[in-house]
């Protein structure tokens, strides 16, 4: 790899840049294990591919947003370091892929030329806070979350009490009851309300998707907006503490929640009030600086097909509280744009609207503030960028996650069918371009990235054999789910697992069923009525592996045989477990604390060095092949395993010890006794470990 060097004029982000090209230059000389390179990449945004030696890259941008320049400043990445393609994801994020591992730390730096940031993109932190993408425009909002949303992103953006968690940590704010932010299916979703003038919001709790999607709860009714980030960073400190660690697979915090209960959250978010240190944190929305659109004259437009624009004009355009003004939204086919288009598009905001896009959790994208008389304008530039297909947002704009394309866990191609859906609704069911009431997500495994268990009908990939114990692609189809709004939602039942080349076929009948016996009633509400058991017995037949035919093997998109491959999972990142590198671990924890302390953030010092001090107790507990599955099991074992059978004299008790976190203000004072401890813990837990170790030589 050859030297890095960045001109980042934030040293706090130059440090992180650096520190990324010198833990991949020692990675490349075997002097850092892989497994904790892999932790550490994937908090930097930098992701496995399915395809070997290369990596995809999460561009975080929070809440969707992002300016002409951003736009311009990620397209010149991705020609340079990647392959010039753009994918939208459904948390608002931007993908790139086919990226060289070594030129990854020159690539975040150049995005930070604008402000674009990979920090906390991927791994067990708080992944990209999402919002609606009309916040601030929405006609229906009471007020516009973005501040709220930027101001959280920003506070939990490096700290330390969520860096080192045992899963990842999503985060949605909704401009209106209409819940567009999917608050339901987040660790935390808030939903924007007014009370006595008061603004705030509903506060929704531990829902999830994946394997077993969990329906979030109401953790507060209405919550003041100068409380969202002390009762967020006591959310985090619980799920630090008490959440699972061992197995990925029950490590969310929807699992903590369903095991204690709501109440013994709720105490344990309350037990840790004293440590923290803003107990009120108000979030001056009118210091946030929004995009102002532009003043300019209309250019003369002639439309060559009025028809088209009419239809276009009915799906597309999104009504604005700002007088005079609409959105544009862009229906982009799977997510996937160029950066010749992107470039271009950019051009045309800057110099026409207001100078930003948003990206869209259906992995669209919206330009706020465009003149209504220059819609027509606008048309004509979208259509030279081929951005004018109607039906945004409607039944014909499919959501699926990239799948066997790119991804380790893929199992069955979710691209290539939603394309073929796509092409089946728009020739045989073409008054779905302007229905919005029908929503088909896909995903192209069980971690459900593309949503399809919340959707009112989903696909996800699977495989299915045949009696001669051959593999075919395969669709577990998923029907029912739906968002209710206000913070309700409703998952979808699995009904059938078809052969992939199937699924056009069940999306047919399921489809002809619903026009003639629906009578106006929304999909989620039919199915409900009907059940599960009604729409088995009309597809069942579609599940018979009997009759495979040659084609059956081939999944959409591909040209040849089906194989089954999936890799190792990247979605969270993975725990080392190797005693001396705990140690060392402990060590820099205390190192970064004395550096947080020294630059008065004491309640960042006392975090790093509760880390280190429960680091060092798993590096013991490992050592004597204990599980480590959660904190607060590592505390309870050592008392038991060391200090109440006498092996490691502390003078006190180890849940004494550490648990002085939340006994405690952070103080200068406070932060210092507790490094001191620390220094003192490890030397002991040190020492304990080379007496044993000699024994056993």
């Amino acid at each position: 790899m050859q030297s890095f060097r960045t001109e980042i004029e934030n040293p706090v982000v130059e440090k992180d840049i650096i520190e990324l090209a010198d833990k991949i230059a020692a990675f490349n000389n075997l002097q850092i294990d892989e497994e904790k390179f892999r932790s550490l990449r994937l908090a930097r945004g930098v992701y496995g591919q399915r395809q070997e030696g290369v990596q995809m890259i999460r561009i975080k941008l929070p809440y969707g947003k992002v300016k002409s320049n951003q736009l311009r400043r990620i397209s010149e990445v991705s020609d340079e370091y990647s392959r010039g393609r753009l994918h939208i994801t459904t948390r608002q994020d931007i993908q790139i892929h086919y990226v060289d591992l070594n030129r990854t730390p020159e690539l975040w730096a150049e995005l930070e030329r604008d402000d674009v940031t990979l920090r906390e993109a991927c791994g067990n932190v708080v992944r990209n806070v999402t919002a609606s993408e009309t916040a601030g425009i929405d006609v229906n909002e009471p007020f516009d979350v973005s501040p709220y949303a930027d101001a959280l992103y920003k506070f939990f953006l490096r700290n330390p009490i969520c860096q080192e968690m045992g899963r990842k940590f999503k985060v949605s704010f909704s401009s209106t009851d209409e819940d567009t932010g999917l608050s339901y299916l987040h660790d935390l979703g808030f939903i924007a309300k007014i009370e006595n003038g008061v603004r705030g919001f509903k506060v929704m709790a531990a829902g999830g998707l994946g394997s077993q999607p969990r329906h979030a709860e109401v953790l507060y009714n209405f919550l003041p907006s100068d409380k969202i980030i002390p009762v967020m960073e006591g959310v985090l400190r619980v799920f630090d503490r008490y959440g699972e660690r061992k197995s990925r697979a029950k490590a969310r915090m929807k699992f903590l929640l369903k095991d204690i209960g709501l109440e013994a959250f709720k105490d344990l978010i309350a037990q840790e009030q004293k440590a923290i240190e803003l107990k009120t944190v108000v979030i001056d929305a009118d210091a946030y600086v929004a995009s102002t659109p532009v003043s300019v004259d209309v250019p003369q437009v002639a439309i060559k097909n009025q028809e088209a624009f009419e239809l276009w004009k009915s799906t597309n355009l999104i009504p604005q509280k700002q007088e005079g003004f609409v959105a544009i939204g862009i229906k982009v086919l799977l997510g996937d744009f160029y950066t010749d288009k992107a470039r271009l598009l950019a051009d045309l905001v800057d110099e026409y609207a207001a100078g930003e896009i948003r990206l869209t959790l259906r992995q669209n994208i919206v330009i706020p503030f465009v003149k209504e008389d220059l819609v027509p304008y606008f048309y004509q530039e979208l259509e030279k960028l081929g951005f004018v297909e109607a039906g945004y947002n409607k039944a014909v704009d499919i959501t699926a996650c990239p799948g066997t394309d790119t991804c380790n866990l893929g199992i069955a191609s979710s691209t290539g069918i939603a394309e073929e859906l796509e092409k089946v609704i728009a020739a045989e069911y073409p008054q779905y371009l302007k229905n919005e009431d029908l929503v088909i997500k896909i995903s192209g495994c069980m971690n459900a990235c593309g949503q399809h268990n919340m959707a009112n009908i989903g696909f996800q990939g699977m495989t299915v054999r045949t009696p001669d114990k051959l593999v075919a692609p395969a669709l577990q189809v998923l029907l029912g789910g739906g968002n209710l709004g206000n913070g309700n939602g409703a998952f979808a039942d699995k009904v059938v697992k078809v052969p992939s080349r199937r699924g056009p076929e069940a999306l047919r009948r399921i489809l002809n069923d619903f026009e003639a016996n629906a009578n106006g009633k929304q999909f989620v509400e039919y199915y409900k009525e009907k059940g599960e058991k009604y729409f088995y017995n009309f597809l069942n037949d579609l599940q018979d592996a009997t009759n495979l035919t040659q084609e059956d093997f081939i999944d959409w998109g591909e040209s040849e045989k089906y194989v089954k491959e999936i890799g190792i999972g990247e979605c969270a990142g993975v725990v080392i477990d190797l005693i001396a590198t705990l140690f060392l671990e402990s060590e820099e924890k205390i190192d970064n604390a004395k550096e947080a302390l020294e630059n008065g953030i004491y309640s960042g010092s006392i975090y790093y060095t509760y880390q280190s001090i429960v680091n060092s107790a798993k590096a013991s507990l490992l050592a004597e092949n204990k599980k480590t599955n959660t904190h607060a099991s590592i505390i309870s074992q050592f008392d038991d395993l060391f200090v109440k059978s006498g092996k490691i004299e502390l003078g006190t008790s180890f849940s004494e010890l550490i648990y002085q976190i939340n006994k405690f203000a952070p103080t200068a004072e406070f932060a210092q006794k507790y490094i001191n401890d620390a220094n003192t813990f490890l030397e002991k837990v040190r020492a304990y470990r080379a007496a044993e170790t000699a024994i056993t030589q």
